[in-house]
């Protein structure tokens, strides 16, 4: 059996990513996600992505270095994510932009009544979407869920 070329490719990214995460020492430094950020396969945007991780979530990186991109483990996967989304101080929930006071509506196409995307701690009721901006989106149908919000993270 015989495996491309893009499927070897994915297969050795994979395989250094875990004797990467394997040689890790106890010296992790923790970091945290100031953006939805996309896990990826490989060190950069041309490979697929794994997982997206949440806005605030705290990450162990091994080391704290200048590279671009560090392998990290969460939620049971495994990838890389891009250092520039990385910082070494919690965010706040109010530097965050979480939702204060009453939420906004808006009109649907089918004229229903729809609350507008909001920042919510974690996914209310409801919320048919996470947003890639960190906001949770009601939208009752797939066209046009977030396209103010830089488009879908994740559909629940």
């Amino acid at each position: 059996m015989f495996l491309s070329v893009r499927a070897m490719r994915k297969l050795l990214s994979v395989i250094t990513l875990l004797v990467t995460l394997i040689s890790l020492d106890a010296s992790a430094f923790t970091r945290y996600v100031t953006a939805n950020l996309n896990m990826r396969y490989g060190p950069g945007t041309r490979h697929a992505v794994v997982t997206v991780i949440p806005k605030g979530v705290a990450v162990e990186i091994d080391e704290d270095c200048d590279c671009k991109w560090v392998p990290v483990a969460y939620n049971g996967k495994i990838g890389y994510i891009a250092t520039r989304y990385l910082s070494s101080l919690p965010q706040s929930k109010t530097a965050r932009g979480y939702f204060h006071g009453s939420p906004r509506y808006y009109t649907n196409t089918y004229g229903v009544r729809v609350q507008s995307p909001t920042y919510y701690d974690t996914k209310p009721a409801g919320a048919t979407a996470l947003c890639n901006d960190g906001t949770y989106s009601f939208s009752q149908s797939r066209r046009g869920t977030c396209s103010h919000h830089g488009g879908v993270a994740r559909w629940y």
